[in-house]
């Protein structure tokens, strides 16, 4: 804490010196001793990417100042600097001064809210590294904005530290007038019931209780994860492109993606890498969004297959021979202009039973602006971050995408794999998703009337890869005895729907069971655990599986509910 009181002092010395480059290599220790992340899933694993350039792994970073700052709060308030001290050294600065210190070598200086900063000791403890130069020179609103984690009060009391001076009057209005708006204004209007975890960006899931009532999700309550804010899209300026490996090239508009290919329909479930986070955080914390049993659903998509379309750009059987993957490039950017991407295996793509479609219509209508309207890609079985939305760009590539997302996130790593030991170059990146089940009535800690005399239990299941549920197990002792569940593939006033071909089960199935309750208990612990026709099974715990990133949370699904006596009986 000295070394940071030090660091401090030196950041009002005004221009570069040789005590402040001699200050730098124990401001960096520091800084790996402070590491740490924020609360969004993309900015908490950024801190440790390995990209192949910065600006390709840019995407994740622009939270980590937020995420620092607050880490630091209980460290770095300690030792703030004595108010005389800090008023005796502010002044009136001119953009043109500001705009000067814009490297380590000349000072990193920023303005906020009219306020100017030097924060040339804190990019050393940035997570994102020098990233954080972007904003060097400049505002740091508009970067600020994409993450709502910055505007905290305990963050802005740290940025406090770093103050210099105020901004001369002439320069501030000049620069209010041309301020970038906030990216999510234009973001659409969502359903109150959703249960928020991020607003920005906007990350949510519908209340389990209501997930299973139908067996396609109404689309106002289908999940949302979004990474970057929701893009304005013009559907006549729409275009889509496909390009990557010589021989193949074609341009489409929404018009002739709807016009010249075949239009097929799927019924296919998308569940996000993260889902039951939140029970791995209970094991020990991760880094990620909190997400609850919801982060799946399950919805109609219809548009032409992917398949058809590489055809058509000229891509025909022998792109085998050169190619291993197709890239996405969605729409969605940030500030910097970096886009959303992820990519999938070619046999998958190409594949007349990998149903991959470019789908322009959920549930039958229009892809709601949240779920990437015009066109985004749906790749069945296969983890929702690869099936990417608003999509702009379709790659042939003999690579994989660069993409942080494809790159530095969503992989599964040991449990013994730490912040400080993590490679992410050593895992693959995660496609298919394994079994999965989950209770959603009753919830967990609500009660049942011993005069009910029975408890009926609802929940999903579902396997990546095509993989079939064959079964779903339900216990009411915690796992000492079970019972089989019974499994619907459709609503319940409709007819079931025939069971799809091997290897192409995309749905979800519903399952249900009535049992009686217990003699002698007072409270259930009702557990659920699903097989499918690989007979991949649950483990039934979630420490032997808990990693860094809490992705791939698949253990047993346990809730516990007590049971009211009857007052009438007392």
């Amino acid at each position: 804490m000295l070394l940071l009181r030090r660091c401090h002092r030196l950041t009002r010395l005004g221009p570069l010196n040789t005590q402040r480059h001699q200050a730098a290599p124990a401001v960096a220790s520091c800084a790996v001793r402070l590491r740490s992340g924020g609360s969004s899933e993309d900015q908490r694993s950024y801190q440790h990417a390995h990209g192949p350039s910065w600006r390709q792994a840019l995407a994740g970073v622009l939270a980590g100042t937020g995420a620092v700052l607050a880490y630091g709060l209980h460290h770095h308030k300690a030792e703030q600097v004595d108010t005389i001290e800090k008023a005796s050294a502010l002044r009136i600065f001119t953009q043109e001064e500001v705009t000067g210190h814009r490297s380590l070598e000349d000072g990193v200086w920023v303005t906020y809210k009219g306020a100017v900063y030097d924060i040339t000791e804190f990019v050393a403890m940035h997570p994102g590294g020098d990233k954080i130069l972007l904003a060097a020179g400049g505002d740091l609103e508009p970067f600020w904005a994409l993450y709502a984690v910055h505007k905290q009060e305990h963050v802005l009391e740290i940025l406090a530290e770093y103050k210099i001076g105020e901004l001369r009057a002439e320069d501030l209005k000049k620069q209010q007038s041309v301020k970038s708006s906030d990216p999510y204004s234009s973001d659409p209007e969502r359903h109150p019931a959703l249960r928020i975890n991020s607003l920005k960006p906007f990350n949510a899931e519908p209340p389990p209780e209501i997930l299973t009532d139908s067996y396609i999700t109404p689309s106002a309550i289908f999940f949302k994860r979004n990474h970057l804010p929701v893009p304005q899209v013009d559907p006549d300026s729409y275009r889509l492109h496909v390009e990557g490996l010589p021989g193949g090239a074609l341009t489409l508009s929404l018009k002739e993606l709807k016009t010249r290919f075949p239009k097929h329909t799927v019924t296919a479930t998308l569940q996000c890498a993260g889902n039951r986070r939140s029970e791995m955080n209970k094991v020990k914390q991760v880094k990620g969004l909190n997400w609850g049993i919801a982060a799946i659903s399950n919805a109609t998509w219809s548009g032409a297959r992917l398949r058809d379309v590489l055809l058509a750009a000229g891509y025909g059987p022998d792109v085998a021979k050169r190619a291993c993957h197709v890239q996405f490039e969605g729409l969605d950017k940030d500030v910097t202009g970096t886009t959303y991407g992820a990519s999938i295996p070619l046999n998958k793509a190409v594949s007349e039973e990998g149903d991959v479609l470019l789908a322009y219509e959920m549930n039958g209508e229009d892809l709601p602006a949240d779920h990437g309207y015009p066109v985004r890609v749906v790749v069945p079985g296969t983890v929702g971050a690869r099936n990417v939305k608003w999509l702009g760009k379709i790659i042939v590539s003999a690579e994989e995408s660069s993409s942080h997302w494809q790159q530095n996130d969503y992989k599964g790593f040991s449990p013994a794999t730490d912040w400080d030991t993590v490679d992410f170059k050593s895992a693959p990146a995660i496609q298919e998703l394994p079994i999965q089940s989950a209770i959603t009535v009753p919830a967990d800690g609500t009660a049942v009337d011993r005069s009910s005399e029975e408890v009926t239990v609802k929940g999903y299941a579902w396997s990546g890869g095509g993989r079939e549920v064959v079964r779903v197990d339900v216990s009411l002792d915690g796992g000492k005895t079970w019972q089989v569940a019974q499994l619907r593939s459709s609503d319940k006033d409709q007819a079931p729907e025939a069971s799809p071909p091997p290897g192409r089960a995309w749905a979800w199935k519903l399952w249900e069971i009535t049992a009686p309750l217990p003699a002698e208990a007072q409270e259930l612990e009702i557990v659920c655990k699903a097989v499918d026709n690989s007979y991949n099974m649950q483990p039934d715990t979630v420490a032997p599986i808990w990693n860094l990133r809490g992705v791939l949370s698949n253990a047993w699904h346990r809730v516990k509910v007590k049971i009211r006596e009857d007052e009438s009986e007392e």
